[in-house]
This record gives structure tokens, C-alpha cells and sequence, in this order.
């Protein structure tokens, strides 16, 4: 049909009657109600137990499936008992087994795992990807299901302390790109999330130290009640004593992620740029990609809440005693609380990521008193040498006293 064969009304012309700036305007406004729960169950693998069926939509009496991307480490150790839970509750799992290591947390094994979806034929509603494992393979999944046909459900079973207490709980998934940590990702919550702290039994001792950086974190921003109880038990936390969750450990884990949720219920999309879980997670992503050999995430975290202990009591905001308890706590977990590759040029670098991330600003918290938190968005280069340099004395002039007291 020829321009003049249109049914446009006589006379209108299509261009010079489009209306004048600023033309047509349309307003869209949707709200997306986020709903998920997080649920410490014991003996999750019990045959008798449905928690974890009805998670993956069985337990019905009828046969149904489900994706199950699992950790491979966790898969060697839990295989059997895995496939005889689903076995007596009619659950058909693809099983898809990946690394559960920093080095594998790129684009690559996302797309691996959304290539799963695709060979198994995942419904897109009715039916569940499954993660079991820490907390790399928890944001791979994560970010895979947000990916797969816009957005597919999935369910977390967090095996490491950092997944059950940070990792698992939250929404955002990630995964490295380049030598930037978690570059790419995505806001997508599971539908639930469960814990089980017998899991924690087959961890090794390091991987408890890298959890329990997570939980000394929300001690120093949120809960001094919490950094007592830490003080408390430090001695004493073992997997195996973390798996048997008696009465202290059961008050740590429940406070560590009461407190976490506490803090990102509010501001799941953070809106808000200043937050306080953000605590510990300024240097670290440049230290954690950088680190030979490497870092595991909370050791990273580690160091930097030692940077920042420091920067709150050069400004004031932490007493001397404090200061103190603060670094031994960390020690007392056999956290490291300084690094080689941690230079003043590296701070700076890495305080100017991040100031890129928190859209133009600092926004670093700082503890102000045990417990309670202040943000910080005029730290100066100066500073940031400073608080390497009291770092650095205050762990040679413990080690020496150690010394001392030894020899007497």
C-alpha cells in the first residue's frame, strides 16, 4: 500500500503532526513484592525429614524433578546419602556438578550451568534448581537462574559457615569478571534457604575462620552482644562443635543472621548506598583477586576490618581497649590481619573502586564503639598509610610481648 492508499484521515500528515517536544509521554510503575525465607533445619538429609522434598516441590506422593547443581567437594561427600533422600521421596535429579573455588566463579560456569536448564528442560515455574554448596557456588546458581528464560526459581542448602551466616541468605548473586570481584550480577532471591549446621561438620578448620570473619563483622557494626559471645567461645568453635550447634554456638549463628537479615530486608536493592554490611568489603575485593597464594573470601575480609579498626581509632571513634580486643579477636580466629600485597597504592586503588560503586562517595563504615557503626567519605591517602603503619606496629608489638611472656 502506497503512502497516499493510508487511512489516515484526510489532511494528516504523519510526520509534520507528530506533536511537538516534548511530544508523547508515558509513566510505568510496577512493584515487584520480594518474598523468601531462610530456615535452620537439623538432619536435613534424613530420610524421614520432607523439608528439603517439599523445597524441590515434591513430597507429594508422585514423582517429580529437579536441577541440582552441587559443589564437588560436597558431591564426594554427600553423594550417596543425597541420592537415597531423593530416591525415598520420588525426586528426579539432574545432577550437575561444578568447582566450588574463586578461580571458577567467572561467566563460563554460569552459562555451564544455564546449559544444564537447557539439556534437562526445566519448567520454567513448576519446577526447581537446587545449589548445594559455600557460597561461590551459591552466587554462580544464583546469577544462572536469574539468567535462564529471565529468571527460573531456585532453592540454596549453603555447606560452609560463610553460606549459612552471609553468602546464602541475602539476594545478590555475582561472579568475577576480569580482576574485579562480583562485576557482574544480579538481585534474585531463592525461594528459600536452608540451613543445616550438620553440614558444617565435613568443613575444613580454614573454611571456619572464613566464616567466622562474617560473623566478627556484624559484631563490630551491629551487635556487641554478639562480639562478647565471640570472646567467649573463641577457643571452642570447631566444625565439629559448629555441627553440634549446642545453646552458645546456636545464639552465635542465630544472631549472626538475624543481624545480616536485620540489615538487608530494608534496602534488598540498596538504594542505599551506605550500609553497614558493607563493613570489611571496601580493599578487600582488590586483595581477595590479587592475593598469591590465594585468599579465601573472610581472610580478605579479615584484613580489611584490620584497616578499619584501625582508621576508627585514628579518628577517634574506637578506644585503645577496644582497638585491642577488636585485632586479638580477629588473631583469635587465626585470621590474618595484614598482607604484603596490601600497599598504600593498593588502598588507594581500591578505595577509588569503590567510591565508583557507591555511586561518587566513600561511604566506608567505621565502627564507632563495638558494636555500632559511622560512615567515613573523606579518608585521605595519608590516612589510609597511617592505619597500615599502626596495623603493622600493633602486630609486631603483640608478637613481641607474646615472645616475652613466653620466656618468662
Amino acid at each position: 500500500m502506497s503512502r497516499s492508499e493510508t487511512s489516515l484521515p484526510a489532511g494528516l500528515n504523519p510526520v509534520a503532526d507528530l506533536p511537538k517536544p516534548p511530544g508523547l509521554h508515558w509513566n510505568v510503575r510496577a512493584d515487584q513484592p520480594v518474598a523468601y525465607s531462610v530456615s535452620m533445619v537439623r538432619g536435613l538429609l534424613d530420610a524421614d525429614n520432607p523439608t528439603l522434598a517439599r523445597a524441590c516441590g515434591g513430597g507429594q506422593g508422585r514423582p517429580f524433578r529437579c536441577l541440582l547443581v552441587i559443589d564437588s567437594v560436597v558431591d564426594s561427600l554427600y553423594r550417596e546419602q543425597l541420592a537415597e533422600y531423593f530416591d525415598r521421596w520420588q525426586i528426579q535429579a539432574t545432577w550437575q556438578v561444578v568447582q566450588g573455588d574463586e578461580d571458577a566463579k567467572y561467566l563460563e560456569q554460569a552459562v555451564r550451568v544455564t546449559e544444564a536448564m537447557s539439556r534437562m528442560g526445566i519448567l520454567r515455574r513448576a519446577e526447581k534448581v537446587v545449589a548445594v554448596g559455600g557460597g561461590v557456588v551459591l552466587d554462580i546458581v544464583g546469577f544462572a537462574a536469574s539468567m535462564y528464560r529471565r529468571g527460573v526459581p531456585y532453592v540454596r542448602v549453603p555447606t560452609t559457615l560463610v553460606g549459612q551466616i552471609d553468602a546464602g541468605i541475602g539476594v545478590k548473586t555475582g561472579i568475577n569478571y576480569g580482576h574485579h570481584k562480583n562485576r557482574l550480577g544480579a538481585y534474585f532471591a531463592p525461594e528459600l534457604t536452608l540451613i543445616d549446621p550438620e553440614f558444617l561438620r565435613t568443613i575444613d578448620p580454614r573454611h571456619v575462620a572464613n566464616g567466622m570473619a562474617e560473623i566478627i563483622k556484624m559484631a563490630l557494626v551491629k551487635d556487641a552482644v554478639l562480639f562478647d559471645l565471640l570472646e567467649a567461645t573463641v577457643g571452642s568453635i570447631t566444625p565439629d562443635t559448629l555441627a553440634g550447634c549446642g545453646s552458645a554456638l546456636s545464639e552465635v549463628l542465630s544472631r549472626a543472621i538475624s543481624g545480616m537479615l536485620d540489615e538487608l530486608e530494608p534496602n534488598l536493592w540498596e538504594q542505599v548506598l551506605e550500609r553497614s554490611v558493607d563493613y570489611g568489603h571496601t580493599f578487600s575485593p582488590s586483595l581477595e583477586l590479587r592475593a598469591d597464594p590465594p585468599l579465601l573470601h573472610g581472610e580478605a575480609v579479615a584484613v580489611d576490618m584490620a584497616i578499619c579498626v584501625a582508621l576508627a581509632h585514628l579518628r577517634g571513634h574506637l578506644s585503645k581497649s577496644d582497638t585491642d580486643r577488636a585485632l586479638k579477636l580477629l588473631q583469635g580466629f587465626q585470621l590474618p590481619i595484614s598482607h604484603p600485597i596490601f600497599t598504600p597504592e593498593l588502598l588507594e586503588e581500591a578505595l577509588a573502586d569503590a567510591v565508583k560503586h557507591r555511586d561518587g562517595l566513600q561511604r566506608v563504615p567505621l565502627t564507632r564503639g563495638i558494636g555500632s557503626v559511622v560512615f567515613a567519605n573523606d579518608l585521605t591517602a595519608e590516612e589510609l598509610g597511617r592505619a597500615l603503619e599502626f596495623v603493622g606496629s600493633w602486630k609486631a608489638t603483640t608478637a613481641e610481648g607474646e615472645l616475652v611472656g613466653a620466656a618468662v
